[in-house]
């Protein structure tokens, strides 16, 4: 991968983590037209890389929420910043199992499988879609929603599955309140993306062979400042259910890509 690459793949990164159109997915795509020949936990390893930068992105805009979130935890007090954390916790579970138990298969699927990511933009159109037609409530996220919430996530690994998408829309279509849904899909998602990282730097002893120290940090770079944009602009966006309007770009490129992959 060459650096003009490198920032590119970096920006789709970090626009497509926080828009509803699966950051995994277009990352698969975007490798797939650069010819990017990394398989396996090389490739998964990038993508891990760049999902870090925009976490400390996600990090950057909710820094409030964050401060109170751990200063409720150190007071050992139960408040509503104390069951906010515990949510997180329970919303963190199906994912942790399926990448206990499913990696390999998890690793296979990052290797520009072009048709499954296809069929799944497609899935993320139709739950966008719905998502804007639901109508608006004030209600918070529950225990038993944060573990719903938390096997949508588990779904979304899933290359061509928009994370934050499907989540948010999940979220709506449970009645929460769609600025509190997309406050809660940023943040469960933080405890995850430090996890997995740890966890493959220290299955790997490091950073697999032929990666490029110097790529990976310019393509961190570029994910990290695209996403602290992203991350605003997706706030607003779901403030005035305009949802729909990614449903329709997820229709198109699923499409093409459905095509490119078949033939």
């Amino acid at each position: 991968m060459k650096y003009i690459e490198a920032i590119i793949i970096g920006i789709i990164q970090g626009f497509t983590e926080f828009l509803p159109i699966s950051s995994s997915g277009h990352l698969e795509i975007g490798k797939a037209l650069f010819g990017n020949e990394a398989i396996g936990q090389e490739s998964l390893f990038l993508t891990l890389v760049l999902h870090f930068a925009t976490a400390l992105s996600t990090m950057v805009v909710f820094k409030n929420e964050i401060r109170e979130i751990l200063k409720g935890l150190l007071d050992f007090e139960i408040n509503d910043h104390t069951q906010f954390s515990i949510k997180i916790i329970i919303s963190m579970i199906p994912a942790i199992l399926v990448g206990l138990f499913f990696q390999n298969q998890i690793e296979a699927l990052f290797s520009k499988n072009l048709v499954l990511v296809g069929v799944m933009l497609l899935f993320t159109a139709m739950i966008l879609f719905l998502a804007d037609l639901a109508s608006d409530t004030q209600n918070k996220v529950t225990f038993s929603n944060a573990f719903v919430l938390g096997i949508v996530q588990a779904i979304a690994i899933l290359p061509g599955i928009s994370r934050s998408g499907s989540t948010i829309a999940s979220a709506v279509l449970l009645g929460i309140d769609r600025q509190k849904a997309t406050r809660f899909s940023f943040l469960m998602v933080l405890p995850l993306i430090f996890g997995s990282m740890a966890k493959t730097i220290i299955d790997l002893e490091g950073t697999p062979q032929n990666s490029n120290i110097t790529i990976l940090a310019i393509g961190f770079i570029s994910a990290f400042i695209s996403g602290i944009v992203a991350c605003k602009w997706m706030i607003t966006i779901v403030k005035k259910s305009q949802l729909r309007y990614f449903s329709y770009y997820c229709i198109f490129v699923g499409i093409i890509t459905l095509i490119y992959g078949l033939f």
